[in-house]
């Protein structure tokens, strides 16, 4: 006796249903690819696009370089400041020359950095 006998579902050729699943699936998918290629539109950059983006690139390398080569506060209350990168060199060198007073000096301004920032008085208080 065969044991296909046995059960009352015919044989099915599974390779060729797969087959025509996954041709079913290619086709829908790219007919939704056509479909969302034909109704989106992305804009061009046009030239005022590229001018705003040119300007707005050279304002932020001119305050990269003036924030590098210039002094100034980060945060007035705490009292760090920016110091050009020479000034700032010379102030280690100088500071490095007794390794342990170096220490002790980065050391003094890392906590002072680091401390909470002084409460304001608030007005409505």
């Amino acid at each position: 006796m065969n044991e296909n006998e046995n059960k009352n579902t015919p044989d099915v050729n599974r390779a060729s249903g797969a087959a025509v699943a996954f041709i079913a699936g290619a086709l829908i998918f790219l007919v939704l690819i056509v479909i969302v290629k034909l109704t989106l539109k992305v804009p061009a950059i046009d030239a005022n696009r590229a001018k705003f983006i040119s300007d707005n690139l050279y304002q932020i390398r001119t305050n990269e370089v003036v924030s590098l080569n210039n002094p100034g506060w980060v945060d007035k209350d705490r009292g760090v400041v920016r110091l050009p990168i020479d000034r700032a060199m010379q102030l280690t060198e100088f500071y490095w020359q007794d390794p342990a007073a170096g220490r002790n000096e980065l050391i003094a301004r890392a906590q002072k950095a680091a401390a909470p920032a002084p409460k304001k008085a608030n007005p409505f208080e």
